[in-house]
């Protein structure tokens, strides 16, 4: 708190500062909570399954381009202060610093608010919704399961085609019976789902994209959430020099980590994603591999052995299980509970983060760090095992196979 005091000045105090950071932080949490999963839902309902895994993979790999911008920005953003702070003392500067960093990620945010505001359902998804002939290939709502309520054969009642032209009683009317068949395809969409997860065939396949998501994350943002730890070994934790040295040196640290191992993890899965497949290139054990070596030999290891170690460690993280956690749910699910099953894998990885980041520091103080990384082994070596309940699903279509299991179950009745 006291370099906060230094380095914080306006209107707030640096708790005040810090507080209504954290009240937009979690509102943002709920927007990008909501967006995160829903790109590789999106994507899934209009790309050719040829080129499916390229395409999420590609359109994770911007996660990639982010951090390494972010970066970037950080370190052109204090060179900018570097006379203010540096040559005239005024470290508290650094207020606009976080301020201007902040304000840039409007600019990305703003570019594709209209794209994300008009984005219209991809035909394949309304096909599934709504039971149309020749849309699916296999058309899976006219084939009825016993205790899986088909959606609806006809889109919800819209207000408008229900409202004279005149009078308020027949818009309330026809605001009443568009909010009642709204109601009832969600409550038909939910029976669905939960109808089609009781079986233990399709159920065991959530299961190993939600634990492998949760236990990923463990280890992935246990690690990149407190990168202070890794920052110490390589030199650049920032605890010499002035405020903006300090500053600086995180800045090229966080660089490095990114540049080393992000960015050219998520391009080798792009290339070799339709290659190799999916379970393939899952990568816990490699990421177990990295985990172990740093973990047993975290006081003796070089500065030069532990970035490449380091260095290694992110790069199979990202071919590999960072990438596929995400494809998954997306390309083994039907169309009609894609978003669903992928929105409830996502929300399992982001507890896995959530309390990674929280009891890191807490067991690092505790255990000690090597200990720490033992732990984020195991998750990965579980993370391998988890996988093997997970289907290769390149060059397979969901909704194929499920349109042949409600024939099979007609067939059975």
């Amino acid at each position: 708190m006291p370099c906060a005091e230094r380095c914080t000045k306006g209107d707030l105090s640096p708790s005040g500062s810090l507080i209504w950071l954290t009240v937009f932080r979690i509102i943002l949490g709920i927007g990008i909570g909501g967006d995160h999963p829903m790109p590789a839902s999106v994507a899934t309902d209009r790309v050719k399954l040829r080129r499916r895994g390229t395409m999420l993979t590609y359109i994770f790999a911007n996660q990639g381009w982010g951090s390494l911008v972010g970066s970037l920005a950080v370190i052109i953003v204090l060179a900018c202060y570097k006379s203010a702070m540096e040559t005239h003392g005024e470290t508290s500067k650094v207020d606009g610093v976080w301020r201007i960093l902040i304000g840039l990620s409007l600019i990305p945010a703003f570019g594709t608010l209209y794209q994300r505001l008009t984005l219209s359902e991809s035909q394949r998804f309304k096909a599934a919704q709504e039971g149309r002939d020749g849309e699916l290939g296999d058309n899976t709502d006219d084939l009825k399961l016993k205790e899986m309520p088909p959606s609806p054969k006809e889109k919800p009642l819209k207000a408008e085609t229900t409202v004279a032209s005149t009078g308020s009683d027949a818009s309330t009317e026809g605001e009443s019976d568009y909010a009642k068949a709204v109601a009832k395809e969600k409550k038909a969409h939910w029976g669905a789902f939960f109808a089609y997860f009781r079986e233990w065939r399709h159920f065991k396949i959530l299961l190993g994209t939600s634990v492998c998501w949760f236990l990923l994350d463990v280890a992935f943002y246990g690690i990149n959430l407190n990168q202070n730890v890794v920052l110490q070994e390589i030199g650049f934790n920032g605890s010499s020099g002035s405020p903006w040295t300090r500053l600086f040196k995180i800045g090229i640290g966080n660089l490095i980590i990114t540049a080393l191992g992000f960015v050219p993890g998520y391009y080798a899965t792009i290339l070799t994603i339709e290659k190799l497949g999916r379970k393939w290139i899952q990568g816990f054990l490699l990421a177990a591999l990295f985990l172990g070596i740093l973990a047993g030999m975290f006081h003796t290891l070089s500065t030069v052995a532990f970035i490449v170690n380091f260095a290694l460690l992110q790069f199979f993280f990202n071919f590999g299980a960072n990438a596929t956690t995400y494809c998954y749910p997306a390309e083994v699910f039907p169309t009609r509970f894609r978003a669903s099953a992928h929105c409830m894998s996502a929300a399992c990885g982001k507890a896995g983060a959530i309390i990674s980041a929280r009891v890191f520091n807490t067991l690092t103080d505790t255990i000690g760090t090597p200990n720490v990384l033992w732990i984020f082994f195991g998750c990965c070596i579980a993370g391998a095992g988890f996988s093997l309940l997970l289907p290769e699903v390149r060059g397979r279509d969901p909704d194929v196979i499920y349109a042949q299991e409600l024939r099979e179950h007609e067939q059975q009745q």
